[in-house]
C-alpha cells in the first residue's frame, strides 16, 4: 500500500512508520522537522525508496498536499501535546488548531483531487477524552460525548474527519487511551518519581485510566487498514481498564518501588490549572468494537504490559 502519515515523528507515529516500512508499504511521512525522524531512528535503514519524508505543517497549505494523490490511505496522527503547557486561551487554540484544522486541511486536499486519485480510507486519531468523565460507568463506542473542553475538541476533531465520507472515503476515528510504551507518553512522565521512591497515585486514585500498550495501538491501526468493514469510532484501549490507584500500585510492583505518596487533586489543579482534568477525570472505556472484531490483544493486562516496557 502507499500511505500518507501526518504526525509521523510523534510518539505513535514513529513506531507506526517503522512497522509500515517493515511490512513493505510505501510511506509519505509528514513532519514539522525531518530531523525529528532522523534523530529517532524511525527511518534509518528500512526502506528501498519506499519512504518520502516531507517537512510541513498539516494545518497549513504546502507542497505536501501534492503527495496525497494516488495514496491508498491517509493516517492523521498530528496534534500539539495536550499537557505541553497550562491551558491558557491561546494554548487551547493551538491544541484545537493542530488537530481540527489539520484534519480539515487534509479532507479539503482530498476533496480537490479527481475521484480516481483519492485515497479510499482516512484513519484519524481522536482520544477517549471524547467521553468526558463518567466515574465507574462503562463506556464504549456508542456512549455519548462529554461536555468539557477535551470532549468538545474531540467532537470537532472527529467531525472534521467524518467529512471525508462525503468524498467517498471510509473513515475510521481512533479514540486512543493512555498509551504505554518506550520513549515517551504518560509513562515517561511517571517513571522519575517512582524510580526516586516518591511515586504514587495522582488525585484520589479511584478515577479510571483507559490504558493501552503501544503494540496494541499499532495492531489496531493495522487492523483498521486491512479490514474494509471497519468504519466509524474505534476505541484503542485495553479490555481491562484500571483505576489510578491500581496503575500506581502495579507500576510500583514492577519497579520494586513503593507507591504510597499520592499527589492531592488540589495540588494538581494548582500546578496544571484546567489541564488537571485530564488526570483527575474518570473514563472506564471498553474496546467493544475491537472485541467484536476478534482482535487478540497482545497485552490485555496492565502488569504484563508494564513489564514488557520496563523489564
Amino acid at each position: 500500500m502507499r500511505l500518507f502519515v501526518t504526525g509521523a515523528s510523534g510518539f505513535i507515529g514513529r513506531r507506526l512508520l517503522r512497522e509500515l516500512l517493515r511490512r513493505g508499504d510505501s510511506v509519505v511521512a509528514l513532519t514539522r522537522r525531518a530531523s525529528n525522524l532522523e534523530e529517532s531512528g524511525s527511518a534509518s535503514g528500512l526502506a528501498e525508496n519506499r519512504l518520502l519524508v516531507l517537512e510541513g505543517d498539516p494545518a497549513e497549505a504546502g507542497a505536501w498536499q501534492q503527495q496525497v494523490a494516488r495514496t491508498d490511505a491517509v493516517l492523521t496522527l498530528a496534534g500539539e501535546p495536550v499537557l505541553g503547557a497550562r491551558w491558557s486561551d491561546g494554548f487551547k487554540r493551538r491544541i484545537a488548531h493542530s488537530r481540527v484544522e489539520a484534519v480539515k486541511r487534509m479532507v479539503d486536499t482530498i476533496g480537490q483531487l479527481p475521484p480516481d486519485q483519492r485515497p479510499s480510507t482516512l484513519i484519524s486519531a481522536s482520544a477517549v477524552g471524547y467521553y468526558g468523565s463518567h466515574g465507574d460507568e462503562e463506556l464504549d463506542e456508542k456512549s455519548p460525548p462529554g461536555t468539557d473542553f477535551l470532549a468538545r475538541l474531540c467532537v470537532d476533531w472527529e467531525a472534521a474527519a467524518e467529512a471525508a465520507s462525503a468524498h467517498g472515503l471510509r473513515v475510521v476515528r481512533l479514540r486512543i487511551g493512555v498509551v504505554l510504551g518506550e520513549g515517551g507518553g504518560a509513562l515517561a512522565k511517571m517513571l522519575p518519581a517512582f524510580r526516586a521512591f516518591v511515586g504514587g497515585p495522582l488525585g484520589p486514585g479511584n478515577q479510571y485510566m483507559p490504558w493501552i500498550h503501544q503494540d496494541d495501538v499499532l495492531g489496531l491501526i493495522l487492523l483498521a487498514l486491512q479490514r474494509p468493514e471497519i468504519q466509524g469510532p474505534l476505541n484503542l484501549t485495553a479490555p481491562n481498564p484500571v483505576t489510578m490507584q491500581e496503575l500506581a500500585q502495579t507500576l510500583g510492583a514492577v519497579l520494586h518501588r513503593p507507591a504510597v505518596l499520592s499527589v492531592p487533586a488540589a495540588a494538581l489543579k494548582l500546578a496544571l490549572g484546567e489541564a488537571a482534568q485530564t488526570l483527575l477525570g474518570s473514563q472506564r472505556v471498553i474496546p467493544r468494537r475491537a472485541i467484536e472484531l476478534g482482535y487478540a490483544f497482545r497485552y490485555p493486562m496492565l502488569a504484563e504490559a508494564l513489564r514488557a516496557v520496563l523489564e
